[in-house]
């Protein structure tokens, strides 16, 4: 059946070579951003995402399946990396909350000003979001504390806890897979010099011939060098970038969480002087 594909009309192949991998690294990254059970989705993601490299492997023009079966590995990794840009991508959008977050803080810092401190709960409840939800358990705890006989110390203290303590639990979510792309650019990197090697050791196991070399398998063998080395590159570059970007994407969205948080214990101390 695979060998068929070779013989495959060209819209078929582009469907298969572009579509198909399209589709499953959306669902797949999808599934991943939504649903509680990362490690069934995970491994749905590992086997369907090297058979349809290999798939892919049959489509692609000859040239480069003379690169051998580490191009099916490349491909895979390059189904992985579209998978988890686009699971990073929901995940963090869907932790930025409903609204911008700073028009969410315009009304935030109203109501607080205002000492309207269950008006500001609802709010962190609509805007959702990790911010929010950073916010949200830093006043329901605030809340709490007014009913008890503390120190204004102690109070400050337990109210800075319940603070960091929900700021550990957002901050997981945010940074989650992003090891998954250093990962890839590092092993699509390697994997890339293997098929390098593997050419090369090829071309010379041509050059080695009594007489004159063989020519096509020498040019078989750097083809083949030369096709790894660059689907390698593609698989690190494309993670380096990746990662960046989102490292970069976290930590800005880290910065506005504690400027945000830093805001409101300002207004709820000068609200409780």
């Amino acid at each position: 059946m695979l060998d068929g594909l070779m013989d495959a009309s060209l819209i078929v192949k582009i469907l298969i070579m572009g579509v198909v991998p399209a589709v499953l690294a959306a669902a797949l990254g999808i599934a991943l951003a939504r649903t509680k059970k990362i490690a069934l989705v995970t491994t749905m993601l590992y086997v369907i995402g090297l058979a349809v490299a290999a798939i892919i492997y049959k489509t692609l023009p000859k040239y480069i399946q003379d690169g051998g079966p580490v191009v099916i590995i490349l491909t895979f990794l390059l189904i992985l990396l579209f998978t988890y840009v686009i699971e990073r991508s929901l995940t963090i959008g869907r932790a930025r909350g409903a609204k911008n977050l700073t028009v969410f803080m315009e009304e935030f810092r109203e109501l607080l000003r205002a000492g309207n401190v269950t008006g500001a709960i609802a709010a962190c409840n609509a805007q959702r979001g990790s911010t929010a939800n950073v916010l949200r358990a830093g006043l329901e705890k605030y809340l709490a504390l007014q009913n008890e006989n503390l120190t204004q110390d102690k109070k400050s203290a337990e109210l800075l806890r319940a603070i960091e303590e929900a700021n550990m639990l957002e901050t997981p979510l945010l940074e989650r897979n992003l090891i998954m792309l250093t990962t890839i650019a590092s092993i699509g990197t390697m994997v890339g010099l293997l098929g390098t090697t593997i050419g090369m050791i090829r071309a010379f196991q041509a050059m080695a011939h009594a007489g004159a070399p063989d020519a096509s398998e020498l040019a078989r063998g750097i083809s083949e060098a030369l096709i790894n080395t660059a689907g390698g590159l593609l698989s690190g570059i494309g993670g380096i970038v990746a990662n960046n970007y989102f490292m970069n994407k976290v930590s800005l969205f880290q910065f506005g969480t504690d400027e945000a948080i830093y805001e409101m214990q300002q207004l709820l101390t000068i609200g409780e002087k």
